[in-house]
């Protein structure tokens, strides 16, 4: 099964192309362009490059939250797109799940995933690394960084923090005399190979769905949202 993954949840974007656990190719960009601009013609060289067009292609996936409210939206777009013509299967990927995939090697590691989430808040979820394989420990979600910290005291595994608001969560770890590591910049973003690799664990518990049914996860209103409510009760 060949597998097109996308991630332009974050500053970051990348594709890559995956097939029956072997990747094939991957592209990844971290210089602040637009995803609106980059994402598509990113995947279209890489099919390109691995002599493959979207007709060879058995399924789509995307990282569809936490992120970027834009980010999420470019990305979802995308992923309709290249999908629903051939009407192709999709896979909507939790982007903390994927991210913590870069460290699912570390055995015994506790992978702590943040990204920013402004209002001093991090989107993040706790990952076990067990046997080359991740699991689950909380829900993806946007939480308080006095949060995090509160739950890893007294937590003796080694602790890895992964993610664009790695070095904020560290930071805030280390001060509050919670020891951990910086996972290394390489291995630190969003990546389009960690979507390939959740996609193909959803294929196999058939968790694919249609284009038409992909959604972005956003986990919190956008800020305009949460002033239009502060404007509705304040009218009240």
């Amino acid at each position: 099964m060949k597998i097109l993954g996308l991630e332009s949840s974050a500053k970051a974007a990348s594709v890559a192309l995956m097939e029956d656990g072997r990747l094939l190719g991957r592209s990844d960009q971290n210089t602040g362009l637009t995803h609106s601009r980059t994402l598509l013609p990113m995947a279209e060289a890489l099919l390109k490059n691995c002599e493959l067009t979207m007709a060879q292609i058995d399924a789509v996936a995307v990282s569809a939250g936490p992120g970027s409210f834009t980010g999420l939206r470019i990305g979802i777009s995308a992923a309709k797109g290249l999908a629903w013509a051939r009407e192709l299967p999709c896979a909507g990927i939790s982007t903390l799940e994927a991210m913590a995939q870069n460290l699912a090697h570390l055995e015994g590691a506790l992978v702590v995933c943040a990204m920013d989430a402004r209002r001093s808040q991090v989107y993040n979820a706790f990952f076990a690394a067990e046997g080359g394989v991740l699991q689950r420990l909380c829900p993806d979600r946007a939480v308080a960084l006095a949060t995090v910290a509160e739950e890893l005291h007294g937590e003796t595994r080694p602790k890895i923090v992964v993610g664009d608001g790695a070095q904020l969560c560290y930071n805030y770890l280390q001060e509050a005399g919670i020891p951990c590591r910086l996972a290394p910049e390489a291995l630190r973003m969003q990546s389009a190979v960690g979507v390939c690799i959740c996609a193909e664990a959803a294929a196999k518990e058939n968790r694919l769905c249609s284009a038409a049914q992909l959604q972005p996860v956003y986990l919190r209103l956008s800020q305009a949202e949460r002033e239009r409510l502060q404007r509705e009760a304040k009218a009240e």
